[in-house]
């Protein structure tokens, strides 16, 4: 590596189980156009939350972070939240839901689905 050339670190990372329940989702929906979005909004218990929405459209300023065949979509509000987060998907007791692990967040609910900065 030349001194001109930086490591950029990868914004997000998604685990194997995300990755696989990703392409089984586009799989059952017969849709390779299909991403991830995984976004922030004001509201939870802890001041923001997090969402997640398949999306064939994205905007100019989203950001795409392909892993093979699943790519997420984050738009430029969220991305300042979520740089260095990975995205899971578990199933237990509770249900299967796709889960942001987020070193940004000071506080989080006891879901998970919340968390401030």
């Amino acid at each position: 590596m030349s001194g001109a050339e930086a490591f950029v670190p990868t914004p997000l990372l998604l685990s194997d189980s995300a990755r696989k329940r990703i392409q089984a989702l586009i799989a059952e929906e017969a849709n390779p156009a299909l991403k991830l979005r995984v976004y922030v909004t004001g509201g939870g218990c802890s001041g923001f939350q997090y969402g997640f929405d398949f999306a064939e459209n994205v905007a100019e300023d989203d950001t795409l972070i392909e892993f093979g065949d699943a790519i997420l979509v984050v738009d430029p509000l969220s991305y300042q939240y979520l740089v260095g987060s990975t995205i899971d998907y578990e199933e237990g007791l509770a249900g299967a839901r796709f889960r942001v692990q987020n070193p940004n967040a000071t506080t989080t609910c006891g879901c998970g689905a919340s968390f401030m900065v």
